[in-house]
C-alpha cells in the first residue's frame, strides 16, 4: 500500500544503524524488479513508500538529522513522489561514465521531456511519461528526471491482466531501446496499484 510517509515511520539513525545491512540488502534485491536499464544511457527506477522510505533513512543517517524540521523538509521533498494509485512513479536517470562525454550525451537529450519518448506498452496501447517540470531548459537538461505514468482504468485493469504483454520503452531520436516485462516485474510494479 502506498500512503504518505510520516516521521512515525521512520527511525532515528541510531536504531537505524543497527538494522542498516540488513534493510539496505532487503531493499536492492527489491528493486531488482523495479529498475529498468534501456540502453546504455538511460535508468528508470520505479518508487513507491518503500524505495522513498529508505532514501528517507538514507538521508537521515549521511546528514545526520535528529531534529525534527530537517525530517519534515526530507518528507516534504519525497512523499510527493509516492504514486498516488492510478499512477506509476519514477526516476529516470541519464547516466554517462565518461566524463568526456558528459555534455554532448546530455546535450543529445534536450527535448525529452516533450511529447511521448518515455512509456509503457500494454496490448499495444501506449501510457506515457510525465515529466516534472524544471528539469530542461531550451540549452540544457537535468541528468534526474521525476516521472509519472497516469494510468486509466481501463489501463490498471490491462497491466495487471497476467496475459498483457507489457513493455517500457524509449524512443527519442536514435535511441531506441525496451524491455518486455516479466512476471515479477509486472507483480512489483503492479502492487502500487493498491
Amino acid at each position: 500500500m502506498n500512503t504518505l510517509i510520516q516521521k512515525s515511520d521512520l527511525l532515528n539513525i541510531i536504531d537505524y544503524e543497527k538494522q542498516r545491512d540488513t534493510y539496505r540488502s532487503e531493499l536492492i534485491d527489491y528493486k531488482k524488479n523495479r529498475r529498468f536499464k534501456l540502453g546504455p544511457n538511460i535508468l528508470i527506477t520505479f518508487e513507491n513508500s518503500k524505495t522513498m522510505k529508505f532514501q528517507i533513512q538514507e538521508m537521515m543517517r549521511a546528514e545526520r538529522m535528529v531534529h525534527d524540521s530537517q525530517i519534515e523538509e526530507e518528507l516534504n521533498v519525497y512523499n510527493p513522489l509516492i504514486p498516488s494509485g492510478d499512477e506509476l512513479s519514477a526516476t529516470l536517470f541519464i547516466e554517462i561514465t565518461d566524463p568526456e562525454k558528459i555534455r554532448p550525451v546530455l546535450d543529445s537529450f534536450i527535448g525529452l521531456t516533450e511529447g511521448v519518448n518515455v512509456f509503457f506498452e500494454i496490448d499495444g496501447e501506449k501510457v506515457a511519461a510525465e515529466f516534472e517540470e524544471g528539469r530542461e531548459k531550451e540549452d540544457n537538461i537535468s541528468s534526474v528526471h521525476y516521472i509519472r505514468f497516469p494510468f486509466t482504468e481501463e489501463q490498471k485493469n490491462n497491466f495487471v491482466n497476467d496475459s498483457s504483454s507489457i513493455s517500457i520503452n524509449i524512443h527519442y531520436g536514435e535511441y531506441s531501446h525496451s524491455i518486455v516485462l516479466d512476471d515479477n516485474m509486472k507483480n512489483s510494479l503492479a502492487d502500487d496499484f493498491i
